[in-house]
């Protein structure tokens, strides 16, 4: 339908002269540009809302096709998902987006950083074609770190050619996070041309992705035209941010949680949530299907002590605005009709889901295709000498120590005969990287601390963000059979011990997704979430997130690529090939 008649129909529902497609009568209807909740009723037409009235206005058969009772329930904007990567959630597109449709979440704004590492254009165009005639609107940042570093080896590059391809298509809502900070106070040739490509569309917005960064670095990071920022920790990082007029996306995946410490901060201290929004950045289906995305970040926030309402905009209007989603994130006139039907709002309890005026349940998704991505797990042949660990710069080995609950590590350091010890009591166990993406044969080896891992070997392809294989282990047989037995399997999650695969967990689709139903990909990954602890690491660590970031070298302090031993903050190897 053209957009003028659509307009003139709506126009027409508001003064009483053309019946709704639906009212949702008797609603307690969240106003996020006063701060009220008010009785009322919805009048919704071609998808979109027409007015908003009194309890006795719209109501009568006249004025409606349809209508349905809300019973006193309330009414708030559909949720937006800010900044997520569908791929973490390890499920594909179709099935990624039931799952946040089932918790409230109407509007995904997403990365597709991962497939691209692996595939190129040719991943981002999976991702987007793959959610086609879906109850969700999925918008797509292109990623413009691809690879995120020159320190690694990943599958594809994407450069400003590229992303120019892209990005005037109607669902691309700007270019992804910059991850290369050092490029762009570098002035960078090749992180400017990117830069100017997004400045040069109207209405597309720079992510950008900057931990710790602050002082001078972050107002040049800023003045580039980077405009959010999704990697604060704690609260006065994210003041800062927000101090300098950059929209803070506070996070709250399955690795790294940000929310407590940021949101407390702001409650304490009475600071506007307007330019804040929420978001998940890496969340697996197993935590997604037990509490949600947005819905967990609201009731925590509530929790925390601050405002529903505050909680609320920073659900939907606030994170519309910063991407500029002119017609999302508000029930009021000339809105689409994305709703949320709550019967508690402070616990979130999601009774009814609305994607453009229809009630949408899980059952309004069309049939989901399996795929299956070949030879996308393509190594040099290893053996167990190639989990030796290099020789050790003035004696000492650099050691990754990692931090619960989050994704930056620290830095340890060990004398080559005290390695061997605590490697032998299990203080310390190996890690290695090896590159599965055009069979090179790089392999990186260094040393962990803080994971745990008495016995045996785990081994990932999630591994971000190049996502070759990563194996951690305290043996070089079990980890060479950790790597053999992922090349098999064409990637996924392997963990062994001993000389068998105590459990494997097969991610066909780039060596990232599963095609599986989540119910039956959820069993299978608590069972090995279960036997990966039962080897001896932390229950305080999530065994295969944890271990999928320690390869990317943009995130402080310490990380392991295929090359070597990598030091972020100083921007270069302690060991290398």
């Amino acid at each position: 339908m053209k957009l003028g008649v659509i307009r003139e129909n709506l126009i027409e529902t508001a003064l009483g002269l053309r019946k709704a497609d639906l009212v949702i009568k008797n609603a307690q209807i969240l106003n996020v540009f006063t701060g009220e909740i008010l009785p009322g009723n919805i009048a919704i037409t071609d998808g979109v809302i027409a007015a908003v009235g009194n309890t006795g206005d719209y109501s009568s058969a006249e004025l409606s096709e349809r209508t349905e009772d809300a019973k006193g329930q309330f009414i708030v904007p559909g949720f937006i998902n800010a900044h997520c990567h569908v791929e973490s959630s390890m499920m594909t597109p179709a099935l990624y987006c039931r799952e946040e449709l089932r918790w409230g979440v109407t509007s995904v704004i997403t990365d597709p950083h991962e497939t691209a590492n692996v595939a190129g254009l040719d991943g981002i165009r999976f991702m987007r074609d793959s959610v086609k005639n879906v109850p969700i609107d999925y918008y797509i940042q292109i990623p413009s770190c691809v690879p995120a570093t020159s320190f690694e080896n990943n599958g594809a590059t994407i450069d400003a050619g590229d992303i120019a391809e892209l990005i005037g298509e109607t669902k691309i809502t700007g270019i992804a996070e910059m991850m290369n900070y050092p490029g762009v106070l570098l002035r960078d040739k090749h992180v400017m041309e990117i830069l100017e490509t997004a400045e040069s569309m109207q209405n597309k917005v720079i992510d950008g992705h900057a931990p710790s960064l602050s002082g001078k670095d972050l107002q040049a990071y800023i003045a580039a035209g980077i405009r959010t920022d999704h990697e604060s920790t704690h609260f006065q990082e994210a003041l800062e941010k927000l101090r300098s007029g950059m929209a803070v996306l506070v996070r709250e995946g399955s690795t790294s949680k940000n929310l407590r410490e940021i949101i407390s901060g702001v409650v304490k201290h009475g600071i506007s949530t307007d330019f804040m929004a929420f978001c998940t950045d890496d969340k697996n289906i197993s935590d997604i299907r037990q509490e949600g995305t947005i819905r967990q970040c609201i009731r925590e926030s509530i929790a925390l002590g601050l405002a529903p309402v505050e909680a609320y905009r920073m659900a939907s209007i606030n994170a519309a605005r910063i991407y500029n989603l002119k017609n999302a994130g508000a029930v009021a006139p000339g809105y689409q009709a994305d709703l949320v039907m709550l019967s508690d709002l402070e616990d979130v309890a999601v009774t009814r889901v609305y994607k453009r005026g229809i009630a949408v349940t899980a059952d309004s998704f069309p049939p989901i295709k399996a795929v299956t991505i070949p030879n996308s797990v393509r190594i040099a042949p290893v053996s167990e000498e190639s989990f030796a660990l290099p020789t050790p710069a003035n004696g000492k080995y650099p050691v990754i120590r990692v931090v619960p609950n989050q994704i930056i590590t620290d830095k340890d350091f060990a004398d080559s005969e005290n390695a061997i010890q605590m490697l032998g009591s299990g203080q310390l166990c190996k890690v290695a990287v090896i590159e599965r993406h055009r069979a090179k044969g790089n392999v990186g080896v260094g040393l962990l601390a803080g994971y745990g891992l008495k016995r045996g070997a785990i081994a990932s392809t999630v591994c971000h963000d190049s996502h070759n294989i990563i194996v951690a282990g305290v043996n070089d047989r079990d980890m060479l059979l950790a790597v053999r037995e992922i090349e098999r399997i064409s990637g996924g999650y392997v963990l062994v011990c001993d000389g068998e695969v105590l459990g494997k967990l097969p991610l066909p689709v780039y060596g990232l997704m599963s095609n599986c139903e989540p119910d039956e990909f959820i069993k299978a990954l608590d069972e090995l979430r279960q036997k990966s602890h039962e080897t001896g690491i932390s229950i305080n660590i999530e065994p295969f997130g944890a271990l999928s970031f320690l390869a990317l070298p943009v995130i402080p302090k310490i990380r392991i690529t295929d090359m070597g031993v990598f030091d972020v903050e100083k921007f270069e190897f302690i060991s290398s090939l």
